[in-house]
């Protein structure tokens, strides 16, 4: 396509949409595969060089959209984030792909053919749809938005299937369509937003898109309170490798009126009807096991399903640490080894950590106000040994557990 406009053209490249576009062309995509590897550090430099050759505003356009790729990388993979476009929202809203393509993976287990993709961003779920067979109509009101996600649709070699339209979600007709996603914006110019009504759209409006759908999700916020959760609706809780991505809520499965946790990558779930769920474990002293429930079981509200899994009980009874006298093994908690149980001091704990040469020291904590960072530098670890402390709360006691994980 040859060298674009001059930036003092009427179509300048001053406008983010020209510039994008710019980006597409054969000298766009030259120049982002020279920007690849710019190191952070010079980048200035390397942006003085270019703009003799290129417009300021192209440079400008490639040099961020390098910054943007690599920060994508840890949400796409490095592979295919270097062959897509982002823009500064879309990457952190944009839904991990191991998620995306879980949820992907579930809609078409359930038969689902089309999706019709509500507020669809740059276009990360749509893209995990399409690759598992699924054609998706991709819906979002930002012109340069749409013009992201219908790039990556074409990078990634899933347009067929993918069909990006400028609209307003709420006005789009989805009655076509096998199921219905929506993934509404939930932040704002100050930052996250807690309340489910301020989302954009509101939680309300999806939630009535949603049941008026075969099926349906909903991507949400994984604070979400209990009580927002609609009563037709199975709620589920995503992590992946232990931290917790977002929740969602499913209609029209076989499982309303639930509660869903899913660890990611195995895909381990533990399940419960809210008519089923067990009550809360009793609390009981610290035991020769601790076990750490991963954030999505915390989530769902579904620790008593852990404790009674590891024939256990809590240690105080507002922390969600499990505690036992035998080893059990469990997919949904990470188990540790219990070998010292003191109140807490940190002068007790510096001498205990340099009596037994513990210089590899991990510090979780759960109902303690002390920061495991400030912790660390108090107690000083060095030597040759690793432990790990817990600082908690033992039946209403500020207390410090240590142990190692368990084999």
């Amino acid at each position: 396509m040859g060298r674009v406009n001059d930036p003092n053209t009427p179509s300048s490249l001053d406008d983010p949409l020209a510039a994008f576009a710019a980006l597409l062309t054969e000298e766009g995509g030259a120049l982002l595969d020279e920007v690849r590897d710019v190191d952070p550090a010079q980048e200035l430099a390397a942006a003085t060089r270019l703009r003799r050759e290129h417009p300021a505003p192209l440079v400008s356009a490639a040099l961020a959209q390098a910054r943007l790729r690599q920060r994508a990388a840890a949400k796409f993979g490095a592979e295919d984030a270097a062959r897509m476009f982002f823009t500064p929202n879309g990457v952190e809203q944009s839904t991990r792909s191991s998620v995306a393509r879980y949820r992907a993976e579930r809609f078409k287990a359930a038969g689902v053919r089309s999706v019709a993709d509500l507020c669809c961003g740059i276009g990360g779920d749509a893209l995990a749809l399409a690759r598992v067979g699924i054609s998706v109509l991709a819906v979002d009101r930002d012109p340069l938005t749409c013009a992201v996600a219908r790039a990556n649709a074409e990078a990634l070699g899933l347009a067929e299937l993918i069909e990006v339209r400028e609209a307003d979600v709420t006005e789009v007709d989805t009655s076509t369509y096998d199921a219905v996603f929506v993934d509404p914006a939930r932040r704002g110019g100050r930052g996250r937003i807690f309340d489910p009504e301020a989302y954009s759209p509101p939680l309300s409006w999806a939630v009535a898109a949603a049941l008026k759908a075969p099926r349906a999700a909903l991507k949400i916020a994984p604070g979400i309170p209990h009580e927002a959760v609609p009563t037709e609706a199975e709620a589920e809780w995503i992590s992946d490798g232990g931290d917790v991505k977002e929740a969602v809520l499913w209609f029209g499965t076989d499982a309303p009126s639930s509660h869903r946790a899913t660890l990611l990558p195995g895909g381990a779930t533990l399940w419960t009807s809210l008519d089923a769920m067990p009550p809360d474990p009793e609390v009981r002293p610290v035991g020769r096991y601790l076990y750490e429930p991963d954030g999505a079981v915390i989530r769902a509200h579904l620790v008593a399903q852990v404790a009674e899994e590891v024939a256990g009980g809590l240690i105080d009874e507002t922390i969600a640490y499990v505690t036992s006298d035998e080893r059990h093994d469990t997919a949904y908690a990470a188990a540790y080894e219990i070998t010292d149980q003191l109140p807490f001091n940190v002068k007790k704990l510096k001498a205990l950590l340099r009596e037994r040469e513990v210089g590899i020291l991990t510090v979780k904590k759960r109902g303690s106000a002390v920061e495991p960072e400030e912790l660390r530098k108090k107690v000083k670890p060095q030597g040759k040994n690793a432990a790990t402390v817990f600082m908690t709360r033992v039946a209403g006691a500020p207390t410090m557990l240590i142990g190692h994980p368990a084999p």
